[in-house]
C-alpha cells in the first residue's frame, strides 16, 4: 500500500513538472527502427517455421498448459526484447515496450475475424473504453490507412490522436497476418475544451511516440487463434525515479495488449 502511494505521488509530480515535455531525437528514433528491423527479421523466419504462433515453439509440457488456459478462455501474454549479436540495444532518450500474446476465440473462423478488424469505423465501439474515436481513412484492397483516437488512464488521463499504415496477407484458407505502423502520433490538450489541440508531433510528455502492431490468425480447434505482437517507443524516465515509475509505467503496453486481444474475443463471441 505505502509502495503504491509512492508510486502515486511520482506519477503526479512527473505529470505536473514544467521539465516533462521530451523530444523525439533522431539517435531515438534510429534507435526504435533498428530495433524493429531486427525483430522483423526473426518474424519473417517465424512465419517459414512450424511455430507460426509463439506458443507452439513451447516446450511440450508447457504448450499444452498454454493450450489449456487458452481453451478456458484465458489470455496468455509474455515480455519479448530483442537483442543484436547477444546484447540489449541501446536507445538514448527513450523506452521500447515488445510484449505479445495470444487468445482463443471459439466458434468463429478466419474470415469473420478479419472483417471484424478490418471494420475500423466500429474500433471505437469493439475496443471503448480505450478507443474514443475511430475511422478508416482510406482503403486499397488489402492497405488501410486508419485514424485511432486513444485514452489511456492510469493515476493520470493521455489522450493521442493516431493514424496508420494497416496491410493484411491472407498466407492460406486458414491463416492471416497483419502489419500496422503508426504514422502519427500526437498527445491532445485541453481533450473537450474549445481550444482543444495537438500538440507538436514529437515534442510532448512522451506518452508514446511509435506503436508497431504485428497480427496472426489462425483458424483451428473450431475457433481462431488471434496471436498480437506490439512494439512501442515511449520517452525515457527522467533520472531519479526510475526505480520508482520504470515498473508502473512498464505496465500500460502489457495492459493494453490484453484489453486488446479480450475485446477482439468478446466482440467476436
Amino acid at each position: 500500500m505505502i509502495r503504491s502511494t509512492f508510486v502515486m505521488i511520482a506519477v503526479i509530480v512527473l505529470a505536473s513538472s514544467p521539465s516533462r515535455a521530451a523530444d523525439l531525437n533522431p539517435a531515438t528514433d534510429a534507435a526504435f527502427n533498428r530495433y524493429v528491423q531486427i525483430s522483423e527479421q526473426r518474424m519473417h523466419s517465424d512465419m517459414s517455421s512450424e511455430s507460426f504462433l509463439w506458443v507452439d515453439g513451447l516446450p511440450a509440457q508447457q504448450r499444452l498448459e498454454v493450450h489449456d488456459r487458452l481453451k478456458r478462455g484465458g489470455v496468455v501474454t509474455r515480455r519479448l526484447e530483442t537483442l543484436e549479436q547477444g546484447a540489449s540495444i541501446a536507445v538514448p532518450g527513450g523506452l521500447i515496450h515488445h510484449w505479445i500474446g495470444v487468445v482463443f476465440i471459439p466458434g468463429t473462423d478466419l474470415q469473420r475475424t478479419l472483417a471484424l478488424l478490418q471494420n475500423y469505423d466500429q474500433h471505437s465501439r469493439i475496443y471503448a473504453p480505450r478507443v474514443l474515436r475511430s475511422k478508416l481513412i482510406q482503403r486499397n484492397g488489402d492497405d488501410f490507412k486508419v485514424f485511432l483516437r486513444l485514452r489511456d488512464r492510469n493515476v493520470i488521463t493521455v489522450v493521442l490522436d493516431t493514424e496508420y499504415d494497416v496491410h493484411y496477407v491472407r498466407l492460406s484458407p486458414a491463416r492471416a497476418c497483419s502489419l500496422s505502423y503508426s504514422t502519427r502520433v500526437a498527445e491532445v490538450e485541453k481533450v473537450g475544451e474549445k481550444d482543444e489541440r495537438d500538440k507538436p508531433v514529437g515534442h510532448d510528455n512522451g506518452y508514446l511516440w511509435r506503436l508497431n502492431s504485428y497480427w496472426r490468425f489462425s483458424e483451428s480447434d473450431g475457433g481462431v487463434y488471434v496471436q498480437l505482437e506490439a512494439i512501442s517507443l515511449t520517452r525515457d524516465i527522467p533520472e531519479g525515479l526510475g526505480w520508482l515509475v520504470r515498473p508502473f509505467i512498464t505496465s500500460i503496453p502489457k495492459e493494453s495488449l490484453a484489453f486488446t486481444l479480450e475485446h477482439t474475443r468478446d466482440a467476436l463471441q
